[in-house]
């Protein structure tokens, strides 16, 4: 397969913590995929406000939608919190519209996703982040990386401990990186949609007054 530029990948976490395990992950699968070849950005939420706080010319607002505009693919580490995702992360999803004029932000980009616990193995946060990617039109990758006991997962310098987690984070990045290949010069092709022709050309249609 011919390459002519690197995939390039958004990444999103759900803490502020000062030692954030889901920001630990993060930078871990980073460092994987782009050792594969990948070029990785960061989105980093401490300063975006509240959805509906300020207006969308807000600059961290700003920042988030052009960095998803310019991703082909995106991963999207969240802690589980009292059985679910994060408001850190949720509103940074929720700050990426749907449609900004014709253009659709996250339509047709792939998605992986990844979370910690403190406690035992869940999965409620990753199943919560496919249901919001699939509400942003983006193909979610089949596998995924959920780390239990997240405190016990990294060195002091916050790198991954060898771990059948960590083999779990490359597993998933090498599906990322493969899919995000595969299918970001078909993304036109793969969402022409029937309903939406129809409408272009019911408007097209209308008589000028």
């Amino acid at each position: 397969m011919t390459i002519d530029h690197p995939p390039r990948i958004l990444f999103l976490y759900g803490s502020l913590r000062e030692r954030s395990y889901s920001r630990l992950v993060a930078e871990e699968a980073a460092r994987i995929i782009s050792n594969m070849g990948a070029e990785v950005k960061f989105f980093h939420p401490h300063e975006l406000p509240l959805r509906g706080q300020v207006e969308e010319t807000h600059p961290k607002v700003q920042e988030l939608r052009e960095l998803s505009l310019w991703s082909e693919g995106q991963v999207w580490s969240s802690p589980e919190m009292h059985g679910n995702v994060t408001g850190i992360l949720k509103n940074q999803i929720d700050w990426i519209p749907l449609t900004i004029g014709s253009v659709r932000p996250t339509q047709g980009k792939t998605l992986a996703v990844m979370q910690v616990s403190g406690g035992s193995q869940s999965f409620n946060a990753v199943n919560t982040l496919r249901i919001l990617g699939r509400w942003m039109r983006m193909f979610t990758i089949p596998n995924q990386s959920s780390v239990a006991k997240a405190y016990q997962e990294f060195n002091e310098d916050g790198t991954m401990k060898d771990s059948a987690y960590r083999d779990r984070v490359v597993d998933v990045m090498e599906e990322l990186y493969k899919f995000t290949l595969l299918l970001r010069d078909q993304v036109d092709y793969l969402t022409d949609r029937y309903s939406e022709r129809k409408e272009k050309e019911a408007a097209n249609s209308k008589p000028v007054a």
